[in-house]
């Protein structure tokens, strides 16, 4: 049995010209897609990349060390130490005729401290002054030392001074001393540094004034004091 002759192929377009001749279409291209090839990355992006990890790393190293000093605050509750002073001795009050005046002080500091675990450092560019009416009598410094926690520290504070009174303040300073009641202000200035465990913190400067009024200033007496107010201010 004879198979018919198949049928002639047919293109898949044509396309016709203005003069309606048949044109086969050019041949179809296989299209293969493009990718781009990465680069090697720059210097500056390096850099960038760098810098953005070190920031990282300060910032989360900040966030522990601020975390780590809240739960220590926390859990150890701190208490702000408190000074006393417990005596006051004159060694010299003289008041000569060129209405000059010289004086000797000890004062009898108590320093406490409650902390367990936090200790002050006391620095050395320390400064105390007893005055009488706004005028310097004599001066001083507080020893350099370290006070541990949970310690009561006693300072021996030596204090020595010449300057010259009015008249008129000199007047004020016979009658009060007559009357018994002398009204002297004790200033004090110390570079304190606060000790965690065994870290030193940033030193602060802690002032306090102390008013007293004292029975007497005759040496070799036993000094009263009759009435005390201590302000205290911090500063950096």
């Amino acid at each position: 049995m004879d198979s018919e002759p198949p049928s002639p192929c047919h293109p898949r377009y044509v396309m016709l010209n203005d003069q309606r001749n048949n044109v086969k279409p050019p041949p179809q291209r296989r299209h293969v897609p493009r990718y781009k090839s990465r680069g090697r990355n720059s210097p500056g992006e390096c850099c960038l990349k760098c810098i953005c990890c070190c920031y990282c790393f300060l910032f989360i190293l900040i966030l522990l060390l601020v975390t780590a000093v809240l739960v220590f605050f926390t859990i150890n509750k701190p208490q702000k130490p408190t000074y006393d002073i417990n005596q006051v001795e004159v060694k010299a009050f003289k008041i000569h005729k060129d209405l000059s005046v010289y004086t000797e002080f000890i004062v009898s500091v108590k320093a406490d401290n409650p902390n367990p675990h936090i200790g002050f450092i006391y620095g050395k560019d320390s400064s105390v002054n007893v005055l009488y009416t706004g005028n310097t009598l004599c001066s001083g410094s507080l020893p350099s030392f370290h006070q541990p926690g949970n310690n009561i520290s006693m300072m021996n504070i030596t204090m020595k001074g010449k300057n010259v009174l009015d008249s008129g303040l000199r007047e004020d300073l016979l009658k009060d001393k007559k009357e018994g009641k002398i009204p002297i202000l004790i200033t004090v200035k110390a570079p304190i540094s606060l000790v965690i465990g065994k870290f030193p913190l940033r030193e602060v400067f802690v002032y306090i004034n102390c008013s007293l009024v004292v029975d007497n200033l005759s040496p070799k007496h036993k000094i009263g004091i009759l009435s005390r107010k201590y302000y205290y201010d911090i500063g950096i």
